[in-house]
């Protein structure tokens, strides 16, 4: 009997807070919305080692940051051969496999197919159609794939929340009426004044202006854009006729900052708005329908979950662990508290607890932050009210947390935290940053192209 298929959709950037199946105000995901209403929803998904290559390495391999040894955006060499990525397992149990929009990545090694689309550089109206781009290449692929006697894994990288935000029209206003060249509004001077990224916001933010609120509408309408093509998908494994016998999984690996935390229009920062993504399942049959569980689930569980709904045993000791006993009512190991790390601007790391959220920077950062900062997440959980000061005792409580999970995790694996010895993450050489204005200065990112080229290799045009 042939296996079952699997199609993930890795939306990059997604902050499931701006999903309506997730209670946003603003109707931006309603075919995903369907999709969960017929599958189930996990509340309080993780990403806990941000931003990009850390995070697909966890979730493609079941591990944490130090079963991947994966900490840093600009990973250094390939993933470690002392993991297995989710692709060479299902490729060595039957399954054709193909990745679409991650090439050149070391989290998305193992795939039989690479295919990739243009999801950076706007076309001649000024917007970039990411989603139907990607369309054109997946939907092909997808109907080949299924036409072949080997089940399939295809893996989508869906690219319109991360930025450039430049979805087309009509959705670039369906969520924004004001004036976005108002004179009097001041709201995107300190963006354009912030050195570092300045030059990158400015190459696709159209000149002028002057409004963060259009800017923000830019990410809500990629997002419901993003939606609608997905929808094309969707429509096209019903016509194939596979959706009893396809295994759908919705995630992403980090969220997005947008006009917090000083941090405009990016995904740095330990903050729960970068931490908090979705986490869908649908599979007709092997799963419940309409269920949402509010259970701390973490991005490392995704592998190990699809492994054991697709009845694959491995054999490997995954970091991670299987929802699939959540999703029946039965117990699981909760989870209640999680080591954080952060490798793209900034070299942090910290703990999280329901109530509490410790960031510790390992070197200074470019936005001047102190080295500890420490938030209520009951009382403030938009985390805006550092009171580390306050609770001296408390930073010292996490501090010893986290302290006591890297040594047993370093005992276990044999290894150094990788945290600790990535001080080129910036890729600008020297060793760890000495100061804020160190940081300030050497820690540009340039163009549409500059930025890119950071986390996938460039196209080779003919």
């Amino acid at each position: 009997m042939k296996k079952p298929n699997v199609i993930v959709f890795g939306i990059d950037s997604l902050r499931r807070d701006f999903m309506s199946s997730y209670g946003y105000h603003r109707l931006t995901t309603p075919h995903i919305d369907k999709i969960a209403s017929e599958g189930v929803l996990f509340e309080n998904h993780f990403s806990p080692s941000i931003p990009t290559t850390p995070a697909y390495a966890a979730m493609l391999t079941g591990m944490d940051c130090f079963g991947t040894d994966v900490v840093a955006l600009r990973h250094e060499g390939p993933l470690g051969s002392h993991v297995k990525t989710l692709a060479e397992i299902l490729g060595e149990n039957g399954y054709n496999t193909t990745c679409v929009g991650f090439t050149g990545n070391p989290s998305s090694r193992g795939f039989e197919n690479y295919l990739d689309y243009e999801a950076w550089i706007p076309d001649e109206t000024g917007r970039c159609p990411k989603a139907e781009n990607l369309n054109a290449v997946a939907i092909p692929e997808l109907k080949r794939l299924a036409g072949e006697e080997k089940p399939f894994f295809l893996f989508l990288r869906h690219m319109d929340p991360h930025s450039p935000y430049l979805p087309p029209r009509p959705f670039e206003r369906i969520f924004y009426d004001g004036n976005e060249y108002d004179p009097e509004n001041k709201s995107m001077e300190p963006v354009y004044q912030f050195k570092p990224h300045a030059d990158f916001l400015k190459s696709w933010i159209p000149d002028g202006v002057t409004d963060e609120k259009y800017v923000c509408a830019q990410y809500e309408g990629a997002v419901a854009y993003m939606d609608a093509c997905i929808q094309n998908i969707f429509a096209t494994v019903e016509a194939l006729g596979i959706e009893e016998e396809t295994l759908i999984v919705i995630t992403s690996d980090h969220g997005e900052t947008l006009y917090e935390h000083d941090c405009y229009f990016d995904h740095h920062g330990l903050y729960d708005n970068t931490l908090t993504v979705p986490l869908i399942f649908k599979f007709p049959g092997k799963i419940p329908t309409g269920k949402r569980f509010a259970d701390v689930s973490l991005i490392q569980d995704i592998t190990p979950t699809i492994l054991e709904l697709l009845q694959i045993d491995t054999g490997i000791d995954f970091n991670g662990q299987s929802l699939v006993n959540l999703t029946k009512g039965e117990d699981i190991n909760r989870v209640s508290e999680f080591y954080l790390t952060e490798c793209t601007w900034m070299r942090k790391h910290g703990w999280r607890t329901p109530e509490w959220k410790l960031i510790q920077a390992l070197e200074p950062d470019f936005h001047f932050k102190p080295e500890i900062e420490l938030y209520n997440l009951i009382e403030d959980p938009e985390e805006n009210n550092n009171v580390a000061d306050q609770f001296p005792e408390t930073v010292e409580q996490l501090q010893q947390k986290m302290q006591n999970y890297i040594a047993a995790s370093e005992q276990k694996t044999g290894r150094i935290n990788p945290i600790y010895t990535n001080v080129n993450y910036h890729g600008k050489g020297g060793g760890p940053i000495k100061s804020s204005e160190e940081a300030y200065e050497k820690l540009y990112l340039g163009t549409l192209r500059n930025a890119r080229g950071l986390q996938e290799k460039e196209t080779q045009k003919s």
